[in-house]
C-alpha cells in the first residue's frame, strides 16, 4: 500500500475515518510514529488548504492509533506570517496523538547560517549495501528500502545511521515524505541496551530546514543518536540529509526503553 493510499480516506470535513489498509503501516498494535504524524499533518492540510509552508512541529504519541480513527484540526492562531494549527487523532474513544504545526511564509533573512556539514559522509546510497531485507517490523519491510550508511554493527556508540527511501513515493509531496521518514529508524539507544526489550516513542519535535526538500532518486540519509539514556528513557536527536549532504530536518525525541 502506498502512502498516498493511506491518506485517501481523509476528507476536508475530518471526523470519523476508516483506514482500510492501515495494517501495512503498523508497528505492533499501533501505526508507527511517522505514519500517524503523517495522517495528523494531512488532516491539518485538508482542513485548511491555504496554509503557508510547514516550518516546525511538536507531536505527542499518546496511545495506539488503529484503523478506525477520529480526526480534528483547528487554527490556534493565524498572524501575518505564521499560522499555528493543532490536529488530533482519537482512537478507541481516547486521544491517541496530538500535534502542533507551525506554518510560516518566507521573509527577507536577517540572519543566514547554513547547517553544519555532516561528519563521515558515507558515499552514495546507490553504492551502499542493502540492509534489513525481509527483517524488522512489517511497516519497514513493506514500505521502505534501507542501505548501510555506517560501519558500526551491533552494540557500540548509540548512533544508528541508514540510507532509506519509500518503495512507493507516487503522489506524495516532499514535506509529507519528510514526516513519514523522520521517525522511521530505531533509537540510537538500541546500541547501548544491555538486553533486548521493547521501545516506544513518546514524542517528536522537529524543524524543517528547507520548506521544499528534494533529493536524488528518493534517497535520504537518516540518523538517530542518543544524547542521554538512563532510568528507562532516552533523549534522541533525529536528523535527515539529502543525497548531496544538505540537512533537511532537525529533530528531538523522547523514547521509553523497556525490558
Amino acid at each position: 500500500m502506498s502512502a498516498r493510499q493511506l491518506i485517501e480516506p481523509i476528507e476536508a470535513r475530518l471526523g470519523r475515518t476508516m483506514l482500510p489498509e492501515a495494517e501495512n503501516w503498523m508497528q505492533g498494535r499501533t501505526l508507527y510514529g511517522g505514519a500517524s504524524a503523517f495522517i495528523a499533518y494531512t488532516a491539518a492540510l485538508r482542513a485548511f488548504p491555504e496554509l503557508p509552508p510547514l516550518r516546525a512541529a511538536q507531536i505527542g504519541f499518546v496511545a495506539p492509533v488503529g484503523s478506525e480513527i477520529e480526526l480534528s484540526a483547528e487554527i490556534v492562531r493565524q498572524g501575518r506570517n505564521v499560522a499555528q494549527v493543532r490536529s488530533e487523532i482519537r482512537s478507541g474513544g481516547t486521544v491517541a496523538l496530538t500535534a502542533f504545526w507551525l506554518f510560516g511564509t518566507e521573509r527577507e533573512p536577517n540572519a543566514a547560517h547554513p547547517a553544519s556539514e555532516i561528519d563521515d559522509w558515507p558515499g552514495k546510497a546507490q553504492d551502499a549495501e542493502p540492509v534489513a531485507v525481509g527483517k524488522g517490523p512489517s511497516f519497514l519491510r513493506e514500505n521502505f528500502e534501507l542501505r548501510r550508511a555506517q560501519d558500526e554493527r551491533g552494540p557500540g556508540q548509540p548512533v544508528v545511521r541508514r540510507w532509506l527511501r519509500l518503495i512507493d513515493r507516487s503522489g506524495l509531496d516532499p514535506v509529507s515524505e519528510m514526516i513519514l521518514l523522520g521517525d522511521t529508524l530505531p533509537p540510537g539507544a538500541m546500541r547501548a541496551m544491555q538486553r533486548q526489550g521493547p521501545i516506544s516513542s513518546i514524542n517528536w519535535s522537529f524543524n524543517l530546514l528547507d520548506p521544499a526538500p528534494d533529493t536524488n532518486e528518493g534517497w535520504w540519509l537518516a540518523e538517530t543518536a542518543s544524547e542521554w539514556a538512563d532510568l528507562g528513557y532516552s533523549s534522541e536527536r533525529l536528523r535527515l540529509w539529502n543525497s548531496d549532504g544538505r540537512q533537511m530536518l532537525s529533530g528531538l525525541q523522547s523514547v521509553a526503553i523497556f525490558g
